[in-house]
């Protein structure tokens, strides 16, 4: 059943992120997913559902299989490890953490692409788009919390 419904939310969010657009930049939601299966279910299958994420948005990207799938597995280990290495879980730490999780994700997107692909956009133009996921994506670290945290 677990099962059943994380496939459910993966594909709810990948339609909303598909159909948002704030200053021309789609917000990066898969980030949010594969940051709370890493804090919700520790390590390995923090990095597998991460993996799971980017692999499917991979496919439905169209571009080559593997930079999603990478950054998403890291995402979800990522997330967990920096759970467990602080002993007190805050709102701050949820905004600082996933946002920069978020500027690390995008950014290795972008770098892999950029090595194994041609160049998506110009260094600008990522960097005011990294600049915006991560600013999106930061109040939804108040929210998403680890099961254990008070």
């Amino acid at each position: 059943m677990t099962y059943i419904i994380w496939t459910t939310i993966i594909f709810l969010t990948f339609i909303i992120q598909g159909s948002i657009s704030i200053f021309d930049v789609t917000p990066n939601l898969t980030v949010v997913l594969a940051y709370y299966a890493g804090i919700r279910k520790k390590e390995v299958k923090g990095m597998f559902f991460g993996s799971l994420i980017g692999i499917v948005e991979d496919s439905l990207s169209g571009a080559f299989l593997g930079p999603n799938l990478l950054s998403k597995g890291l995402i979800g280990y990522f997330s967990s490890f920096v759970y467990r290495g602080v002993f007190i879980w805050t709102p701050l730490l949820g905004i600082i953490s996933i946002s920069a999780l978020t500027l690390v994700d995008s950014t290795i997107i972008f770098l892999l692409r950029s090595i194994f692909d041609r160049t998506p956009v110009s260094i600008g133009a990522a960097v005011f788009i990294v600049a915006i996921q991560s600013l999106l994506n930061a109040p939804l670290g108040i929210l998403l919390r680890p099961k254990d945290a008070q």
